[in-house]
């Protein structure tokens, strides 16, 4: 999904619900991947349009962004190359691993499960007070099934 330009691949048909449910699965795997005691903010999915001039009360994305404070910010930089080096076998592809543009260079990843039809950017952000992970999960375009309308929230 990072590889894809501005076209956002289809993810099929799926209820709002459904696509929420997915996605709060797939945050959830990934807070379990990263396997360290801490807080992760509490804000769930959000619905967003597809773009590409689709119908946006037939097409959704769904994004999920939420941030995690270890209870020790210097297992932060362990815990991104487990991430790097586990998440291939789960099913995702590593599309970009390295630091950023910003001032901070803070550490990248970016992953695209494309049998799941998500994509995740996880940024460590050294520099902050507390040392934190921010987390971005995003679908790809779902439609609602016929008879159904997205419901924005």
């Amino acid at each position: 999904m990072g590889d894809s330009g501005n076209s956002v691949p289809s993810a099929g048909t799926k209820s709002v619900q459904e696509a929420t449910s997915a996605t709060k699965q797939i945050s959830s795997e990934l807070l379990d991947l990263i396997g360290i005691k801490g807080e992760s903010s509490e804000p769930g999915p959000g619905v967003s349009e597809c773009g590409d001039g689709k119908d946006r009360e037939k097409y959704f994305t769904m994004y999920h962004p939420w941030s995690f404070v270890p209870a020790s910010g210097d297992q932060l930089a362990e815990v991104m190359e487990r991430l790097k080096a586990e998440l291939p076998g789960r099913g995702w592809k590593i599309v970009e691993y390295g630091p950023d543009s910003s001032q901070n260079k803070n550490l990248n990843l970016t992953a695209d499960n494309d049998e799941r039809k998500f994509s995740v950017n996880i940024v460590h952000k050294a520099k902050g007070t507390p040392q934190n992970l921010s987390v971005t999960v995003v679908s790809g375009c779902y439609q609602v099934p016929d008879g159904q309308r997205v419901e924005h929230f």
